[in-house]
């Protein structure tokens, strides 16, 4: 749509007749400057604080603290309101004392809330749209963790795109993601809407996430708001519990944690969501070092904070407030600029400035940080530029974003094992048994947090290997058992079929009539996500009893797994031929597990987290501690477990390839280098196999000496490469003063002299290694 003229805006206001000229709003009118703002400086951002200053001017306090309140759109927005809740909200909508929703999907909806506030209100300040675009929107891609194994931001920020599209299309323009908490403990429910365990790579995705929603004008109707979250902790919940207490030193909290959210700041995300949790007693959306001090003054982030659903309201039961009049206080000086459905701010922030709790400074810091956004959105200029009709039609669930789907959820799929190289299958395959609970599932390949797609509307497993499995091969199908019964969304309890083997003696005899199994099993879409924590992270219900039988009937089988989290494996990994991990890949998810079992796509995905031996492992990650006793030998002694290994199952970075990649000797242009030095480090890497493919090349150091305990390994570069059959390619790495920095003792980011241990390979355990000195005076 174009822009729109608004004169009874000013008329109502001042009772005089102007009109919107070039994005001016009212501030010509107020500060002087001519209409088409030629006097104002150059520089854009300047530009838009004139703006924010002029309509903050113009607010009433109940106007300032309705920019501060969001609500939840469950109420129907195009009806009358029923209730007595619904009716005061609609009250509210219409003079301006509220500034956004969450859950008001499709253009229909989001105009009507939109024309509710432009023509009723004073101000007329239109409302920002929120909703949970996490991965995709109509057109579902892998969930997060699934498609972080593809290791290829330029994917990811391609996806993000697509999802802001398709959203952007809908009326919406603000997403709740993406999600960065690094994330150690599979138990926790929520470790599939991440990027795994390791900081650095959750770095490099949620940048490439934020660019791919955001693009490079926020103002371009075709990208959306994007929302670094959960600040800060959220996933190192004790005992992978959701909403659970985290306990980290500083330290921790600044190397691990945070240096995703400080690259979110960096790379212009519009917004942070703080977190449930509390870190060292401190709830977040309480935490004013975190919210304020860190986000808002040291790293100098102008965006808004909106705190989680109900997140402000909840400090009473954390049991630092008595009350929401002092939850409010407490969550606003921290720096908390917005109040998700917590009914704290609209009732209780005029009360805390007239009794001088708080100063208007801090309200008026949070309302220029909600209209700046709004601003750069492209809202005042036009409030209706989400609302077009034709796009919505023409953009969601297009062929191109299937092909799209397509194209990630190949990439994202892991090959874990693959003995006697019994895949890809081939035209020689014969009969081949498709059997599992999940096999010809359509709905959980769309994984948890699906937006908008439709129920039932992804390609199964079954249907993918039926798509691309040569005339030559026989298909058959049983299902074998139920996973879940019963209700299978957002907020059900989840109920697992832990005994019903009916369905065994149909899967069993045709797993004996076949050459192959593709036996599909893992965990039902909802088992994962807000709220799914699980302390047994084993196959649920009646599945090892249906993986056990039907190994004993055909050693042939290959496993399919479909899941949201690393998954405890150990009782069936040594017994199957093949292992594939393919999570939850959406919309394409059979396609794309299809074109690798018939060797159509070779898999060059690695793992983004560790799988473990056994639960008791938990939390597990590949750059854990040396510790005081890290060697065993014969001695018990030492830090380990009796009854497991320490190592994983399948370590962090793991992943296989239908051909083989090998690794030439590290190179190094130097063994010593100082303050503004840097050595150049390259490794050639071939492809020795038959089959083109890709490999992701991955760096690690170790500082063996520093004022604080230092991870066995850390991630610090990766570079994804293709090659043909007998093609070699040198990678080039660059290692410098900024990448040996970490938080120390001395509480700054500053590099250490000192020797490094320096890795390099396909995965975190099968590494070749050199070392190098940093010297902090030449």
């Amino acid at each position: 749509m174009g822009r729109v003229d608004l004169p009874f805006f000013l008329k109502k206001i001042m009772n005089y007749k102007a009109y919107i000229i070039s994005g001016c709003f009212m501030g010509a009118l107020l500060t002087g400057c001519s209409g088409d703002y030629s006097s104002a400086p150059d520089n854009p951002s300047r530009v838009t604080e004139h703006k924010v200053d002029s309509v903050l001017g113009l607010m009433t306090l109940e106007e300032k603290i309705g920019q501060m309140v969001l609500y939840n759109g469950s109420w129907d927005v195009t009806g009358p309101a029923t209730g007595t809740d619904d009716r005061k909200k609609l009250e509210k909508l219409k003079k301006g004392y509220v500034g956004g929703m969450l859950n008001v999907t499709s253009v229909k909806n989001t105009r009507e809330a939109q024309r509710l506030v432009m023509e009723h209100s004073r101000l007329k300040i239109p409302l920002i749209f929120g909703y949970d675009v996490i991965h995709g929107y109509r057109t579902m891609f892998p969930v997060p963790l699934g498609e972080s194994s593809s290791w290829d931001t330029a994917l990811m920020e391609k996806t993000a795109s697509v999802a802001a599209r398709e959203a952007a299309a809908a009326g919406i323009n603000w997403t709740f993601a993406p999600m960065m908490d690094v994330s150690r403990d599979a138990r926790w429910g929520r470790i599939m809407e991440g990027a795994g365990e390791d900081p650095y790579l959750n770095t490099r995705i949620a940048v490439a996430r934020i660019k791919g929603f955001q693009g490079d004008d926020l103002s371009d109707p075709a990208t959306i708001a994007a929302c670094a979250k959960h600040f800060a902790g959220y996933g190192f919940a004790e005992a992978g519990r959701d909403y659970n207490t985290v306990n980290i030193g500083m330290h921790e909290l600044h190397n691990t944690i945070l240096p995703p959210f400080k690259a979110a700041a960096a790379a212009g995300v519009a917004t942070f969501m703080s977190s449930f949790n509390d870190i060292d007693g401190i709830p977040a959306s309480a935490d004013r070092y975190l919210q304020r001090e860190i986000l808002k003054e040291e790293w100098q982030w102008k965006g808004f904070n909106v705190s989680d659903w109900g997140a402000i309201a909840e400090l009473i039961p954390h049991g630092v407030a008595g009350d929401k009049v002092r939850a409010s206080e407490l969550a606003v000086r921290a720096g908390i600029d917005m109040d998700m459905e917590g009914g704290a701010y609209e009732e209780n922030l005029a009360g805390l400035l007239k009794d001088h709790k708080i100063p208007e400074s801090v309200i008026d810091d949070a309302v220029k940080r909600i209209l700046r956004v709004k601003f750069n959105l492209g809202l005042f200029d036009d409030p209706y530029r989400y609302s077009n009709e034709e796009r919505e039609k023409k953009e969601l669930y297009t062929v191109e974003n299937r092909e799209v789907a397509l194209e990630a959820a190949r990439k994202s799929i892991v090959l874990l094992k693959n003995q006697d190289h019994i895949l890809p299958l081939h035209e020689k395959s014969g009969t081949i048994a498709v059997i599992g609970p999940l096999a010809d599932d359509k709905d959980s390949p769309l994984g948890n947090w699906r937006a908008q797609a439709d129920p039932g509307s992804a390609v199964s497993v079954l249907e993918g290997i039926r798509n691309h499995a040569p005339a030559s091969c026989t298909v058959t199908y049983a299902k074998g058992a139920d996973l879940a019964t019963g209700a299978r969304n957002f907020l059900s309890p989840l109920h697992i079929n832990t005994d019903d083997t009916s369905g065994f003696a149909e899967a069993l005899s045709l797993a004996g009539k076949a050459d192959v199994v593709i036996l599909v099993v893992g965990e039902d879409a909802f088992q994962s996500g807000e709220g799914r924590s699980q302390a047994d992270i084993r196959f649920a219900g009646v599945q090892q009893q249906l993986i056990d039988a039907v190994h004993r009937i055909n050693k042939n089988t290959v496993m399919v797994l479909m899941n949201g989290r690393p998954m405890n494996i150990s009782e069936s990994s040594g017994s199957m031929k093949a292992i594939l991990e393919t999570w939850f890949l959406g919309t394409e998810h059979g396609n794309a597990v299809g074109e690798v079992l018939f060797g159509k796509y070779n898999p060059a995905g690695k793992l983004p987290v560790s799988f473990p031996h056994s639960v008791g492992q938990s939390p597990l990650y590949y750059n854990r501690k040396p510790t005081g006793r890290p060697e065993g030998g014969e001695q018990v002694t030492y830090s380990h477990y009796n009854d497991t290994p320490n190592e994983a199952l399948f370590p962090f970075g793991f992943g296989l390839s239908y051909t083989h990649f090998a690794y030439g000797n590290i190179r190094q242009d130097r063994d010593t280098f100082g303050p503004g030095e840097k050595i150049n480090v390259t490794v050639t890497v071939t492809n020795t196999g038959k089959m083109a493919g890709a490999e992701v090349v991955q760096l690690y150091l170790h500082d063996e000496v520093a004022s604080l305990t230092r991870p066995v390994k850390m991630l610090k570069a990766f570079e994804k490469i293709y090659l043909e059959p007998g093609e070699a390619k040198t990678v080039n790495f660059v290692i410098d003063e900024q990448m040996l920095s970490f938080y120390t003792i001395n509480r700054k980011w500053e590099a250490e002299p000192g020797r490094f241990k320096l890795f390099i390979g396909g995965n975190s355990v099968d590494t070749d290694m050199t070392a190098f000195e940093f010297k902090s005076e030449q």
